[in-house]
């Protein structure tokens, strides 16, 4: 069956960006990372809270829900809000429901957010069996993401040959990446041989395979194109939003294959461009392996070649600011919030010249069969 396009397309505009520091500490509850990353995006659109109509959040485990932030920061009656349960994989698809929000005139001023603390109070990396498929694995200890990921990458690996080494060369890069960026958690630079010597967390997966535990909030004002043409920064169209699912690869799908491979071509319809288009890729990397595997099933190289596209380093930027694995995880907000600062200009060090065009993509349907992506684009 012919799947509709959603009609989104240019109608609204990332507007402003805020960020909290990305520590293994906040010292404060998340309600207050949220409200002060909030507010720190409304200042960068030149916005207060008594504009914003509408309030976006996902969830697992640690929250703050848009019913606690929406009086905390005196938002009264706010028209629309989305509270959406789920992790990694839906992360871009609440961006894309806030955009269709305003697009279809239900809200003017959206506010999508996402706080944790992470590392000091839910650990993101302690075991979990979301969904029904979790009686079946947990006899075998099949319990945490590092080892559902561990058995995918290693199906890669002997279906095409794939090695550590070109794991390792995408937590290298991300991290001289990371290096570039005054938020980033890690930025000492790292060698291959140093990836290579840290110690095993789910083999194929060493320390440095895996993303960072992190405190943190960001937040992303979204509205019209029209209204952000007349705000305080250059606005960000999105250009394409898309989301989806069907089965994870734990229900008899081909592991080496992620549910990002089915939704591609929506998104690339919905923007009308092809991945040779794209001019700077935030991949959501919850391991060193979703990176590789997304190049492949969005395009940039043909399946089973992941590993020596990433060898040869040809294709556009990946994770500019250093991805989870070095500067942060904010739960696939602040892959968004990258992708603006790299289209409006102002990444600094590590800006990409002449960036137009951005992805931007949610967990790639794993551990839950569903995942989500934007296309962003400068005017």
């Amino acid at each position: 069956m012919a799947k509709r396009l959603l009609n989104i397309s240019d109608r609204a505009a990332i507007a402003g960006v805020g960020y909290t520091p990305f520590t293994k500490d906040s010292q404060v509850s998340t309600l207050t990372l949220a409200c002060r990353a909030i507010l720190a995006a409304l200042s960068d659109a030149g916005l207060s809270p008594s504009d914003v109509d509408g309030l976006a959040t996902h969830r697992v485990g640690d929250s703050a829900a848009p019913s606690l932030v929406a009086p905390a920061l005196g938002i009264d009656d706010p028209a629309w809000y989305l509270d959406q349960f789920g992790g990694g994989s839906v992360s871009h698809a609440v961006a894309g429901q806030a955009a269709l929000a305003v697009a279809t005139g239900t809200a003017e001023t959206v506010v999508f957010y996402r706080a944790i603390n992470a590392r000091s109070e839910f650990r993101m990396g302690q075991a979990a069996n979301p969904g029904p498929e979790g009686q079946y694995q947990a006899p075998y200890g099949l319990v945490a993401p590092a080892q559902h990921f561990a058995l995918a990458a290693r199906a890669h690996m002997l279906k095409y040959g794939t090695t550590a080494e070109h794991f390792g060369q995408i937590a290298v890069r991300q991290r001289a990446a990371a290096a570039k960026n005054p938020r980033a958690l890690m930025r000492t630079p790292i060698t291959l041989d140093d990836y290579l010597a840290s110690r095993w967390i789910a083999e194929p997966f060493r320390l440095l395979d895996c993303c960072l535990e992190t405190d943190g909030a960001c937040a992303l004002v979204i509205t019209t194109a029209e209204r952000a043409r007349s705000l305080r920064r250059t606005p960000v169209l999105i250009s394409a939003a898309a989301w989806g699912g069907g089965q994870s690869f734990l229900s008899g799908a081909d592991p080496t294959v992620s549910a990002a491979a089915t939704l591609a071509p929506r998104l690339y319809g919905m923007a009308g461009i092809t991945p040779a288009d794209i001019d700077v890729a935030q991949l959501y990397d919850c391991f060193t392996y979703s990176v590789l595997v997304q190049l492949e099933d969005y395009g940039f190289c043909p399946k089973g070649e992941g590993g020596p596209f990433v060898a040869s380093g040809e294709g556009p930027p990946v994770n500019t600011h250093g991805g989870f694995l070095s500067e942060g995880y904010v739960h696939g907000i602040n892959h968004l919030a990258e992708a603006v600062s790299q289209l409006r200009g102002d990444a600094g060090d590590r800006q990409v010249p002449g960036a137009r065009i951005a992805l931007s993509t949610s967990q790639p349907g794993y551990i839950l069969p569903a995942t989500s992506a934007l296309i962003l684009r400068r005017p």
